[in-house]
C-alpha cells in the first residue's frame, strides 16, 4: 500500500515536471579512445541554463549509442548530481580541447550527492551507466564535438 502511494505521489508530482522538459537539439559526437577505437554517439545538447538544469531528469530509457552533452560555455569546475534521474549514468568530464579528463562511472539514481569534475572542464557527457567502460572511454580519449546548427561556441 505504501509503495502504491509513493508511486501515485511521484506520478502526480513528477509527471507534470517531466512534461515541461525543454527542447534539446541533437547532433553526432565522435570519441577516439586511447586505444584508437572510434565511437559515434547520438547526443542531445544541454546548452542553456534551463536545459543544463533539467538534463536527463525523469528519463527512464537511454539507448546504447545515445547521451547528453552539457556545454557550460566556459572552462570551470563542474558539479553534477542525479536528482530526479532514475537511470544510472556515466559522467564523462571533457576539457575545452575535447580531451576526457575523468569518468564518474555508474552514478547512483536519484542521488543528491555531488559528482565533481575534479578539474576545470567545459563539457560533461552523460551516457547510460557502464557504457563508458564497455566502449573503452576513459581518461585521454579525444572527443570531437559538433554542436547543432545555431549553437554558439
Amino acid at each position: 500500500m505504501k509503495s502504491a502511494f509513493v508511486a501515485l505521489f511521484l506520478w502526480a508530482v513528477a509527471g507534470p515536471l517531466a512534461a515541461q522538459a525543454p527542447h534539446f537539439d541533437r547532433s553526432m559526437l565522435e570519441i577516439q579512445t586511447a586505444e584508437g577505437k572510434l565511437i559515434t554517439l547520438d547526443v542531445e545538447w544541454a546548452i542553456t541554463p534551463e536545459q543544463r538544469e533539467h538534463g536527463l531528469m525523469f528519463r527512464e530509457d537511454l539507448g546504447d549509442d545515445q547521451g547528453m552533452i552539457f556545454d557550460f560555455g566556459t572552462v570551470r569546475d563542474v558539479m553534477m548530481w542525479m536528482k530526479n534521474t532514475p537511470l544510472s549514468l556515466d559522467m564523462v568530464f571533457i576539457d575545452r580541447d575535447g580531451r576526457v579528463i575523468r569518468v564518474a562511472s555508474r552514478t547512483t539514481p536519484f542521488s543528491e550527492a555531488i559528482v565533481g569534475s575534479g578539474a576545470p572542464v567545459r563539457y560533461v557527457l552523460e551516457i547510460r551507466g557502464g557504457r563508458a567502460a564497455a566502449l573503452g572511454i576513459g581518461e585521454g580519449a579525444e572527443v570531437t564535438l559538433t554542436p547543432p546548427a545555431g549553437a554558439s561556441d
